[in-house]
C-alpha cells in the first residue's frame, strides 16, 4: 500500500511517501508565507523521484488541523483534487497528534504537543502511549496557555515539543518543568502523518475528497466577524 502524507498545518511543511510502514522519501522546508508555491512542486518531485504517478498511490493523508487557518486549507484542498483525481481515499490525521508520535521514543511516559494558536492561546494535549496508541489525557484544543499547563501532571516526566512550548515555557508550572524533557526534534510530521492515516485506515476512518473536513478547534478570524 502506497500512502501519499501532507502537512501544511504550520511553518514547517513536509510532504512524505510510504509503502506500507515503510518511509520511501519525504521532502520538508520551511514556509514563512505559504506552501501554495511549493507543494505541488514537492508532491510531484517525490513522486517523480521514485517513478512513480498519482494513480499509484492507493490513500492519502493530511494534517487536517489544528494549525495555521490558511495552512490547512492549503493542504486540504490539495489533497482533495488529488484524491478526486485519482478516486483514492482520504485520512484526515490531527497534527497534534502526528507531533506527538514524533517524540513518542523520546524516553518520557507523557508526551505534550503544544502549538502557537495566536491570540494568545495555545492548540495542545497531552498523550500517553498505552499498547501502541496515543491516549488522550487532556484533550486536544484551543487553550489558555496557564490553564492548559495547569492541568499538566506533576512527577511523571513529560516530553515536550512544538513552538508554543518555547513561546510559553515560562507559563509551565515548576512542578511540572521539574521533570519535563525537551527532546531534540524537527517539526516536520509528514513522515508521522502518514503512519496515523494508515493506521486510520485500518480503523475504516477513510473518507472520500469530498467528505475531507478541517480540524480547526476554534472559529476562523473570518468567520468571527459575522
Amino acid at each position: 500500500m502506497r500512502l501519499l502524507a501532507v502537512d501544511t498545518t504550520t511553518s514547517s511543511g513536509s510532504v512524505a511517501l510510504l509503502e506500507d510502514r515503510r518511509l520511501v522519501g519525504e521532502i520538508a522546508g520551511e514556509s514563512g508565507t505559504t506552501h501554495s508555491a511549493r507543494l505541488l512542486g514537492a508532491v510531484d518531485h517525490l513522486l517523480r523521484s521514485e517513478g512513480l504517478a498519482i494513480a499509484d498511490i492507493g490513500v492519502f493523508a493530511v494534517a487536517a488541523g489544528p494549525g495555521s487557518f490558511t495552512g490547512i486549507r492549503i493542504g486540504l484542498s490539495t489533497v482533495k483534487a488529488l484524491a478526486f483525481a485519482s478516486g483514492k481515499p482520504v485520512v484526515p490525521v490531527s497534527s497534534l497528534r502526528a507531533l506527538a508520535l514524533k517524540i513518542v521514543p523520546a524516553g518520557a511516559p507523557l508526551v505534550c504537543p503544544v502549538l502557537d494558536a495566536k491570540k494568545g492561546e495555545v492548540y495542545a494535549a497531552l498523550f500517553e502511549m498505552s499498547a501502541g496508541r496515543l491516549i488522550e489525557a487532556v484533550p486536544q484544543g484551543a487553550y489558555d496557555p496557564v490553564d492548559f499547563f495547569s492541568r499538566l501532571p506533576a512527577g511523571r516526566g513529560i516530553a515536550f515539543i512544538g513552538r508554543g512550548c518555547a513561546l510559553y515555557r515560562d507559563r509551565i508550572p515548576v512542578r511540572v518543568l521539574e521533570t519535563a524533557i525537551f527532546p531534540a526534534r524537527t517539526l516536520f510530521v509528514a513522515h508521522e502523518v502518514g503512519l496515523l492515516g494508515l493506521e486510520g485506515l485500518g480503523e475504516g476512518k477513510g473518507v472520500p475528497a469530498d467528505g475531507l473536513e478541517p480540524l480547526y478547534f476554534r472559529r476562523s478570524q473570518a468567520e468571527e466577524k459575522h
